[in-house]
């Protein structure tokens, strides 16, 4: 696959191709060819990335307290998050590693997808200023920022909905998504959670799992 199969899949076209080669070539097959690695990269994109997911947290979510923004933050700014960016965008298949690295697994191994995104998100500032890396950022990340948004400093409500209502018994719960609002990059998602057939609560969110998230705190409330 080449790197303009990559660029479809991040929405974004890079003026120099290099920065994107290099954001892609990890330690190890940087050694083999004598040229420059991404660590320099990943260095300066870690800190693109908490600015800007700081910025849209502060603006978005003024309902949160200072503490619970932090914890927000952490929850999306790690490596477990950035992983699943990897995986969604298959980046995968376009790293350049050493001979070693790729016999031992290193296409799937977390922590070297999760540092090419940052990588990546630091070539694309270089390339594109930071406007464009904030548009990658914050369609990458903003699900799960709505999710962390919503749990944070709290048990997970359809966790402690599901042990309330089967602490007698089992019972059937199901989560239905019943309305879609709004453009693609800004939907609204409207759930349902329906206990044995009847509807319990409606939440909504920017997320599916956001609204059966607010749905599961609401039929919590109502069984109080």
């Amino acid at each position: 696959m080449s790197l303009n199969d990559l660029e479809k899949e991040i929405k974004y076209t890079f003026k120099n191709k290099e920065l994107l080669k290099k954001a892609l070539t990890h330690t190890s097959y940087a050694y083999e060819h004598n040229i420059e690695s991404n660590e320099k990269l990943e260095f300066l994109g870690d800190s693109i990335l908490e600015f800007i997911s700081s910025i849209y947290i502060y603006e978005n979510y003024s309902n949160l307290k200072e503490g619970e923004m932090t914890k927000v933050r952490a929850a999306v700014v790690c490596e477990k998050s950035l992983y699943k960016v990897a995986k969604l965008h298959n980046f995968s298949d376009f790293l350049y590693l050493g001979k070693s690295e790729i016999i031992t697994g290193g296409k799937e191994r977390p922590a070297i997808l999760a540092d090419s995104v940052e990588a990546v998100i630091a070539a694309i500032y270089l390339d594109g200023g930071i406007s464009s890396a904030q548009k990658f950022i914050i369609e990458s990340l903003k699900e799960e920022i709505e999710i962390a948004s919503k749990n944070v400093g709290q048990k997970d409500y359809k966790t402690v909905l599901q042990e309330k209502l089967q602490k007698n018994g089992e019972v059937s719960i199901v989560y239905k998504i019943v309305k879609e609002t709004g453009p693609d990059h800004n939907k609204l998602f409207e759930s349902e959670v329906i206990c044995n057939n009847k509807i319990l609560a409606q939440g909504t969110g920017k997320s599916k799992k956001a609204a059966e998230m607010q749905a599961a705190q609401k039929a919590l409330e109502n069984l109080k």
